[in-house]
């Protein structure tokens, strides 16, 4: 199903219209009457009527009062590589991070530091519902908004719904419950500033139904790898079937798995040219979803200049579509289009040929729908894939930098390979590839992380803004 069924669990007795008061100022903007920081106080300073957050690690509480419900607002500003959050359903400890609530990542442009890089980005639900695509820039003001209601927390960057996030039935170690709120000061390196920090109170009963997911062992491995800094995204989905981005964007909202939108560009496709790409862009971009070109044929380098290529947010290819030997042209998936295959390996030495050519010279981030076989000799594929040819086509993707797609749908490329592309350095990332409306789930690209055991830094992230797919 492309939508995940909800167990209601009981509408609330009574009335179901609960009012939001005025807004309040949390922070007078000139002193930090109310506030009280952890470990380092020095961490914390009000300019221009903002409070700044840089220094060694401290967390700034706020001190007047309990809150379950309710809306929250703050105008924030970042510097390139800061790190900060916002926690709520928190209480004052002297040191440490806090080990109470919830966090709202603050993190626009992430470095690497002492090894590490942050893939939650701005807007985040720290850990249960992650964004990897930057949402707002840094150093101008944007406005960050997080509302609580029962067991349902939504975000916002400026106008855009980042996260909807409905607590499970059982949630496991942290529970939305009440508390107070708190600015993180992340390291010394890190600059943001905070102000027009207003709070909107919520009295009486949610004003929605009450509804709590029935998570499966899939929904809390999503939530366990994105907590440990893996990439929870499909890289690899299509608006095909009637799918739509709204229904792409419900769908991640509600399953955690972070959207790549992907666009076929070549011969006999919807877009052949620089005027098609800029008008799918106008259409589809500024949404919490990556947009990306599939690069269709051979041909495809010579119809699109490399500034329209470099505004999507990454291109990727496959050797699906490939000129043999005698020049005929073939789209291995169809079998009208595939010659009958006498020499398998002959067939395989071409094959491996123009895949190698394809990641060594297309100006492309991730390799898809890798080793796929056209299916009269796919039964033969642990035979055909000899250790040798997989190296040759993993040699060129490491030497260029090129992502390898674990493909779930396809369940491609098998084990075998991916610890040789693993042993040779290679990134990864993970994809459906969606004939029709069904999204799918990344599950064997799951899988693989167990079985292969892939770290964080394993898997390939789109650079943000600043820099481009090529």
């Amino acid at each position: 199903m492309l939508f995940r069924s909800v167990l209601v669990v009981g509408l609330l007795a009574g009335t179901l219209t609960g009012r939001s008061q005025e807004w309040e100022r949390l922070f007078d903007g000139k002193t930090m009457a109310g506030w009280q920081s952890s470990d380092d106080p020095g961490s914390f300073k009000i300019e221009n009527g903002a409070i700044i957050c840089q220094g060694p690690r401290a967390h700034l509480f706020y001190t007047n009062g309990s809150f379950k419900d309710f809306d929250l607002s703050l105008e924030v500003m970042t510097r390139p590589g800061a790190n900060s959050g916002v926690y709520f359903h928190t209480r004052y400890q002297p040191g440490g991070w806090p080990t109470n609530g919830f966090e709202v990542q603050v993190c626009n442009s992430p470095q690497m530091h002492n090894g590490y890089r942050e893939n939650k980005l701005t807007g985040s639900l720290y850990g249960l519902r992650n964004i990897y695509k930057q949402m707002a820039a840094d150093e101008r003001w944007f406005e960050l908004r997080i509302e609580v209601r029962g067991n349902r927390v939504r975000t916002w960057v400026d106008t855009q719904l980042l996260v909807d996030y409905r607590e499970p039935q059982s949630p496991g170690r942290k529970r939305l419950s009440e508390g107070t709120f708190a600015l993180q000061c992340h390291d010394p390196e890190s600059r943001v500033a905070y102000r027009n920090i207003r709070l909107r109170r919520v009295v009486g009963e949610p004003s929605e139904v009450v509804s709590a997911p029935a998570f499966d062992e899939y929904d809390r491995e999503v939530i366990r790898w994105g907590s440990q800094n893996y990439p929870m995204i499909n890289y690899h989905l299509h608006l095909k079937g009637g799918l739509t981005l709204p229904e792409v964007l419900a769908d991640s909202r509600r399953t955690g798995v972070f959207p790549g939108i992907a666009v076929n560009c070549g011969l006999n496709f919807s877009i052949t040219n620089d005027a098609g790409i800029y008008a799918y862009l106008r259409e589809n971009s500024g949404q919490p979803a990556f947009v990306a070109m599939q690069a269709e044929g051979r041909e495809w380098v010579k119809m699109f200049s490399k500034e329209a290529v470099a505004a999507f947010d990454y291109v990727f290819s496959d050797a699906m579509t490939i000129v043999d030997d005698s020049g005929r042209r073939m789209r291995l998936w169809l079998t009208k289009e595939v010659p009958p295959i006498p020499d398998p390996e002959a067939f395989m030495e071409m094959l491996v040929d123009r895949t190698v050519r394809i990641i060594r010279e297309e100006p492309i981030n991730v390799y898809v729908n890798p080793t796929y076989l056209p299916s009269v000799i796919a039964p033969d594929y642990d035979k055909l894939w000899t250790e040798g040819r997989m190296s040759k086509v993993i040699s060129a993707a490491a030497q260029r930098g090129i992502a390898i797609e674990i493909n779930s749908r396809l369940r491609l490329p098998k084990p075998a390979f991916l610890k040789l592309a693993k042993a040779a350095g290679c990134k990864f990332t993970m994809g459906t590839n969606n004939p029709e409306r069904e999204i799918g789930r990344i599950d064997y690209g799951l899988e693989m992380i167990r079985e292969l055991n892939l770290r964080w830094d394993d898997f390939w992230v789109p650079p943000t803004r600043t820099k481009r797919a090529l």
